[in-house]
């Protein structure tokens, strides 16, 4: 169900239920962010809170609230929504704690929970367990504490799941205009993905970060980014927790490599959502976003006046998908004419501290850096701190690099060395020049990456496969796992099962040499249970002698192998589907090198993934060798996926390992399925 945020987050009127210090301060910092509407407190005792008078009761107020914040004990918490959607107000935050997310402690948060919902009904609610939110582009907010930020025409958006993360976020001192900041506690009812769909259709909000603890609803997630594309407004998303929930029933090599954090960084690249790894990244991504947008590649101009700090951005670019390439014709003989014979002309750019305080030859310099072929410029100036020292001599970088990024038509950002070393004054002084304030090389550098990423074009995409429920599962037999998969296209060696009394027949029936598989053992190599290019029955018998099993699956020694996949899926539930594409074999958790991938995947995908492993060039004929076939490859991995959607209701993984990839073709060599019992 979709509900309209809109009266709630761009409220014309606001209650406040509830006498607190929280209840309190919500009613402080409206005032102080200069919110024009009327304030109602709701205390059944007090006469005024805050210098404002009280209303005993919801039924009392003199309109209908279009949102109200609840400050009481959980069962009152209830009641008052209750009240509040039988009049028909807007919504509601919900602060107080003790509903589902203290079930373990208390023994009643689910039944609390459930009865909240149910009084809730169509009214939407934030919360519970949750401070709200700041609506900095109207002076509003439900919001129990300080916060840091100001007023603002136009910004990015930001949502967390952790009121604390929220709070530290407003204080932010880099510049960064902030539209919206809000926080979604328990998510009982309106989710992460709702609130922030709510958000980006403003069109006063340019970009949208998320602080992601878990994701919650499946299709409601992929439905946020579907409209984010649709609005041409980017998100970007910092989720934190490498949990082993994935992994926690799987018997299987994949696990390892395919845990919830795979899932999620892999759903995430699905859906054209922006990665970053820390907070401080969060931040200069979306600053770079609001200010210039996705950049149409990762190609950009570095220069500063030092050759330390030429060398740092280099370095960094190692380390993220960032290209500084080289100078061309035209760039070269413009520079030469502003620089002069004496400094090397090169990318990343040293331009030398002789042109310093020299505004039109570092305007003529930064230009002519600029007129290549790259989506931005970098200019890497550290600003003096003001309470010992001047920053006036560092004016004639902001007026010329204004005047360069105008006249070259190429977007140009500052980059500190340090955070510290560019203000929030000095920021926001760079972005009235019309230029782009970054604090510190590295998050920079993410930034660039995020969004180059974010600025290639994305084609649409099937939905997402989403899982069954989670049942208790069984794991099929090597055989029955490969019947299984065979029948949607995988090929798979000659092979027969057979009892141990039947297998010197069996021997003596099969083109030699064969591999033999005991039956029975959840991880044969490790079981001594396989042994491989056994060239005659003899051979067979001894093998089998040492295994002692009940059972066999005589198979062709597959051979001219170039080199080993795992082609894994990985029932996810937060997630979908993960496909895992990786160096297979007994080495496949020493090597971990792998790539996710969501269901369902396209060729191209499948490509791409199988292209950035380590091994990649092993596949594509290393040293002269022969490659494998890539196309048998590739439609093996499709093959697997096939039957993985056909069972998505009851699957829980599929693992090959090894498909063995030779010049001619991809057998898979070992299968093992997990799944559901269908009722």
């Amino acid at each position: 169900m979709t509900r309209d945020l809109t009266r709630l987050i761009r409220p014309k009127s606001i209650a406040v239920v509830g006498g607190g210090v929280w209840c309190a301060s919500v009613i402080e910092q409206c005032r102080r962010m200069g919110f024009d509407g009327p304030v109602w407190p709701v205390h059944p005792k007090r006469a005024e809170i805050q210098g404002l008078p009280t209303y005993a009761s919801v039924a009392d107020l003199p309109h209908v609230p279009d949102a109200t914040f609840i400050g009481v004990n959980r069962s009152a918490t209830i009641d008052t929504v209750q009240a509040l959607s039988t009049m028909g107000a807007g919504g509601a935050v919900c602060f107080a704690s003790g509903f589902r997310e203290a079930q373990a402690e208390m023994g009643d948060g689910d039944a609390l929970q459930d009865r909240l919902l149910a009084a809730a009904g169509a009214m939407p609610i934030i919360g519970p367990n949750c401070y709200g939110f700041i609506n900095y582009l109207d002076g509003a907010l439900l919001w129990p504490d300080q916060h840091g930020g100001t007023r603002c025409d136009r910004g990015v958006a930001l949502i967390t799941q952790s009121s604390n993360i929220a709070i530290n976020l407003t204080m932010q001192a880099r510049g960064l205009p902030l539209a919206y900041v809000a926080t979604a506690g328990n998510q009982a009812q309106t989710g992460l993905a709702e609130i922030g769909q709510a958000l980006l259709e403003d069109p006063r909000v340019t970009a949208l970060g998320l602080h992601i603890e878990g994701i919650g609803d499946l299709t409601a997630f992929q439905a946020l980014a579907d409209r984010a594309q649709a609005l041409g407004k980017p998100i970007v998303a910092l989720k934190v927790g490498k949990s082993v929930q994935a992994q926690s029933a799987a018997v299987s090599h994949t696990a390892s490599l395919a845990g919830s954090d795979a899932g999620a960084r892999a759903l995430l690249g699905r859906l054209g959502i922006a990665q970053v790894g820390s907070l401080p990244k969060l931040i200069e991504t979306l600053k770079l976003l609001h200010l210039a947008g996705p950049l149409p590649s990762d190609r950009i101009m570095s220069m500063s006046c030092s050759g330390g700090e030429a060398s740092l951005m280099a370095d960094a670019a190692v380390e993220s998908k960032v290209t500084f390439p080289a100078l061309d014709t035209v760039q070269r003989h413009a520079l030469r004419l502003a620089l002069g014979p004496m400094v090397a002309l090169a990318n990343p750019l040293d331009y030398h501290t002789f042109i310093w305080d020299d505004v039109p030859a570092m305007t003529m310099a930064f230009t002519a850096a600029l007129t290549g072929d790259v989506a931005l410029g970098c200019l890497v100036v550290d600003f003096p701190r003001t309470d010992r020292c001047s920053d006036a001599a560092w004016d004639c970088t902001i007026t010329a690099g204004a005047a360069a990024a105008k006249a070259s038509g190429t977007p140009l950002a500052f980059v500190a060395t340090l955070p510290e070393n560019m203000s929030e004054t000095v920021a926001q002084r760079i972005i009235g020049a019309g230029l782009i304030p970054l604090s510190g090389i590295e998050e920079a550098m993410c930034a660039i990456e995020a969004a180059a990423a974010l600025g290639r074009h994305r084609p649409s995409l099937a939905p997402v496969v989403v899982p069954g429920v989670d049942m208790p599962a069984r794991v099929l037999s090597e055989a029955t796992s490969k019947a299984a998969l065979a029948a949607h296209g995988l090929p798979v060696p000659q092979s027969r099962r057979v009892e141990a009394v039947d297998l010197r027949a069996a021997a003596n029936a099969m083109p030699m040499p064969v591999v033999l598989k005991g039956e029975g053992f959840a991880h044969k190599t490790e079981a001594g249970a396989v042994a491989l290019n056994l060239a005659s029955p003899d051979a067979v018998m001894q093998a089998a002698a040492r295994m002692d099993a009940p059972a066999y699956l005589l198979e062709e020694m597959i051979i001219g192998a170039v080199a080993e996949l795992l082609i894994g899926v990985m029932r996810d539930p937060a997630h979908g589907f993960v496909l895992t594409i990786a160096a297979g074999g007994v080495l496949t958790e020493i090597l971990k090198d792998s790539a996710s991938l969501i269901l369902p995947a396209s060729e191209q995908d499948i490509t791409e993934a199988l292209n950035n492993l380590r091994i990649a060039p092993l596949l594509a004929g290393y040293r002269g060798q022969p490659g494998a076939d890539a196309a048998s490859i590739v439609s093996a991995v499709i093959a697997v996926q096939d039957y993985a959607i056909e069972n998505a209701a009851h699957l829980q993984e599929v693992e090959i390992n090894p498909l063995i990839c030779t010049t001619a073709r991809a057998v898979a060599a070992d299968a093992l399925i997990r799944i559901g019992e269908k009722t």
